[in-house]
Formats: structure tokens, sequence, C-alpha cells
């Protein structure tokens, strides 16, 4: 069950409205504070707070009560024209640092850009609180491993499959250690030849081979101080683990083509995707280099594990496209219901790279199961199909015409789903699935489409609307 992670406390139904379908649009669950009665832990996860127009300070304040122990960490989103701005964000305020504001009407873009702000602020100062993305009990536990090693100069071992996020891993742990204000260097093993790591990692001096033409650092000079990020350490050649294993031993390298021996003071983080076990087994990896950089191992879950974070991530990587300058995009229950039965073999990357081809496929619109590439539906039963909207569908690139799917005139649905579906959703997605077809079939002339679909034309601009269908249509 998806818990509430936004906290809404308006006294204007208008705004309060309008609030709550930015939050939706973002990716959050929110919840009004009026409607909230219980500070059940099972039934919310608290990541946000939202303070508009209030008719009774006594009962805002009972309101924010809900927050808990949340109400000491979480961001402050405040209406421009709020009674309780000053209270939030003057300065000197225990609030200011997490409190911002956002004017009315309110646009989606205005409310994400206000809180990418607000958890910039937060992020800027001491390193504080860890926050891996996500509220899964996996993410949650990977963020505990962080907090606890983030403090000590062990070496660390970031175990996953590709696309797991480990680089980010690093980076946090180095964010939240002691050498936060010193340089993170990262340097991939396996994507530079055998020949040249050597010369990358400890630097050369001038003449030292062909076309060497003047002295040059490597990783572990620039990285002086800070931390030092192997990726893909499994990938790396015989010759130059036993290079390494030197270093790690005893703090000391020379540059390729010198003979002055250098100290380094380096954290090591490395990474890989391979099983270093069976690769020593099978003689392609030093068993002593795997002790001296598996200090700390810590292994991260696939997204088929945390399948429970998709809307969150989404979030993310929407917040990330902002700043870009790309529109956000929505995923409707069913695209996300699609999604969550899908392998997902490119992990976290994949997904952001589906957001990042959605948002430019539909930039500020709703992504239903339709839309998805196939292979993300490929996994769908033919009553699956049928709920989603489906049915006919012959590949991911072109709908079926008004014609096959019936348009207007469906005999059958397919069966209810043992576990029931959200109807609402679902007829939403239907009519929705219908407009894109006769849409489709008039060459995108509003006015032809209408008569397809036996209605007003000022009605199906209206529904165009509300789906963010209007884009891209003849003027």
């Amino acid at each position: 069950m998806q818990k509430f992670d936004f906290l809404v406390i308006e006294s204007d139904e208008r705004r309060a409205e309008s609030v709550t379908t930015a939050l939706h649009f973002l990716g959050y669950n929110p919840q009004s504070g009026a409607a909230c009665v219980s500070t059940d832990e099972s039934t919310h996860e608290w990541r946000a707070v939202y303070i508009g127009s209030v008719d009774d300070a006594e009962d805002a304040a009972r309101q924010l009560e809900l927050l808990g122990p949340a109400g000491e960490q979480v961001p402050i989103v405040l209406a421009s024209d709020s009674a309780w701005v000053e209270r939030f964000t003057e300065a000197g305020s225990p609030f200011s640092r997490r409190a911002t504001t956002v004017s009315f009407p309110l646009r989606y873009a205005d409310m994400a850009e206000a809180l990418r702000n607000v958890h910039g602020r937060k992020a800027s100062g001491q390193p504080g609180r860890v926050r891996f993305v996500g509220h899964s009990t996996p993410i949650a536990r990977v963020n505990g491993l962080i907090r606890q090693v983030a403090p000590f100069d062990s070496s660390v071992l970031v175990l996953g499959e590709s696309g797991t996020g480990k680089e980010m891993v690093a980076r946090a742990i180095h964010d939240h250690s002691p050498r936060h204000d010193r340089p993170f260097v990262a340097i991939n093993c396996g994507a530079i030849p055998a020949e040249l790591l050597e010369s990358e990692l400890f630097g050369h001096e001038k003449g030292a081979f062909t076309g060497a033409i003047s002295a040059r650092k490597g990783r572990f000079e620039m990285a002086e101080g800070g931390t030092l990020f192997l990726d893909e350490i499994g990938d790396m050649s015989l010759p130059m683990q036993v290079k390494l294993l030197r270093v790690l031993q005893e703090r000391v390298f020379e540059r390729v083509g010198g003979t002055r021996t250098q100290r380094c003071d380096v954290r090591i983080i490395a990474a890989t995707h391979r099983n270093l076990e069976k690769s020593i087994a099978d003689g392609r990896f030093r068993e002593d280099l795997y002790y001296r950089i598996s200090v700390f191992p810590l292994e991260l879950p696939s997204l088929r594990e945390r399948m429970e974070d998709v809307p969150v991530l989404v979030a993310e990587f929407n917040h990330r496209l902002l700043r870009r300058g790309l529109g956000v995009v929505r995923f409707s229950q069913g695209a996300l219901q699609a999604l969550h039965g899908y392998a997902w073999p490119g992990n976290v990357r994949e997904l952001s790279n589906l957001v990042e081809r959605m948002a430019i496929l539909f930039p500020h619109g709703e992504v239903r199961a339709a839309d998805l590439p196939a292979k993300y539906r490929s996994h769908l039963t033919n009553d699956t199909m049928q709920v989603a909207g489906l049915l006919g569908e012959a590949n991911e690139d072109a709908l079926p015409t008004a014609t096959d799917f019936g348009c207007g005139n469906i005999d059958s649905l397919g069966t209810l789903p043992a576990d029931g579906l959200d109807l609402k959703d679902h007829l939403a997605e239907i009519e929705s699935g219908l407009i894109r077809q006769a849409l489709d079939a008039t060459g995108g002339v509003v006015a032809h489409a209408a008569r397809l679909l036996r209605m007003q034309r000022t009605t199906l601009v209206e529904k165009l609307r509300k789906y963010g269908l209007q884009s891209g249509l003849p003027a």
C-alpha cells in the first residue's frame, strides 16, 4: 500500500485541489491535514508539508503536529501570501533553511522548482541525514550502511548490477565523510585500455612514452585528501592489480617514467558488477587485493527488488529534467502497473532513460500504458492488456485505428482482476486511449475527432486539456 508522504494544510478548497493535483503529477502521494486524524506510521511517511491559507491557527497547528518527529526535518512549502510565511522564512528562524514559497495560480514547474531549491539549500550545509532516493526497505538499509561507514576511512566495495547507482553511493559516502570538502575523483577501470590505466592512475613524466609531451598528474594525485572511486575494478588486468595493491598497502607510488616516490592520502571506494569471489576462483582477480578493498562491502539492490520506489524515482528524474529545461511527465496508474511487471535489466539507469524519452514525447502530459514502448508491456496477459486498454495494439509506434478498437462500441473490457482495480483510473485510461485513436484517425483535427466520438467539440477540447493531449495539434 502506498503511504501518504506530503501533508497539505490549506483552508481554501480550490487551492488545496490545485496543490494536491500538482503533487500527484510530481509523483507524491499528498493528504489533507484536515482529513488526517491519525499519526499511525503504517499510513504515512512524511517527506514534506505545504502550508497555505490558514483560517484557524489552532487547527493548523494541530495538523502540523501530525508530522510527528518528521516535523523537525521535512521541507516546508508555503503559499507566498500565507500568514505563516514570516514565521518560517525570516532570518534566524530555525525553519528558514528548509522553507520556501510558491505563488498562485500554481504551476507544476513552480512547485517542482520550489522543492528542488529547498532540498538544495539543505544539502549545501554541513553533511547531515543520508538520503539515497527511495523509501523501500532495501534502500533504507543502504542509507543506514552509508551513514555508518561514511565517517571512517575504511575501504568500501560497492556491489550490484549495472545501472543500480554504484557511483551515486560512492558520492554519498564521500559527501557525508570528513573528506567532503576535498576532491571526489572517479575512474572507470574497465573503460581504459590496460596499457594506459597505469598512467591514468599514477600519472606520467614528460617523455615516459610516445605521446607523453608533458608531465601529467594521475587520479591518485588529483584525489589527494579526498576520495578515489575505482569503478568496475573487476575488469582490471592482473599486472595492474599488483601495482594497485602496492599503493593501497604502502600508500606510495611513482609516476610512469619517474623515480620520485610520492605519498598519497586518499580514501578508496571500489565498485563492480562482477562476482569477485568467482573471479578469484577463476584466477582473474587477486585474493589479497579483494580483501584490501572489501573492508566494508555494500551491495545495492536491483530495481526489481525495490519496485515500490518507482514513483519516487520518477519524481526525482522529473526534477532533473526540469533543471535541464525539459518538461516533466506523469505516469498513469495503468502505466505504473505495466512497469512493475517488467524485468528492468538496466535497473535505475534504464528507468531514468525511459522517463526522459517519455518527457520528450509527452512534455507536461500523462503517459498511459498504451504509450509505453512495446518491451515494457510485452509481459502483460490478454486480460491485463484489456484492463490497461492495450488490446489490438500492434507495436510501440502505432496505435489501432478507431475502427479497430470499436470506438464507442466496446463489447468487453475483460475480467476483473482478483485484487481489483482503480475504476476511475481505468475508465480515464480507456477514454484517453480512445481520444488518442480518434485524433490519430482524423490527422489531429479536433472537430473531426469530436464527430467520430459523438461529442461536442468544446467537450473534447476540455478532455484534451484534462489529459494533456492538446500539445502538437493543428491550430
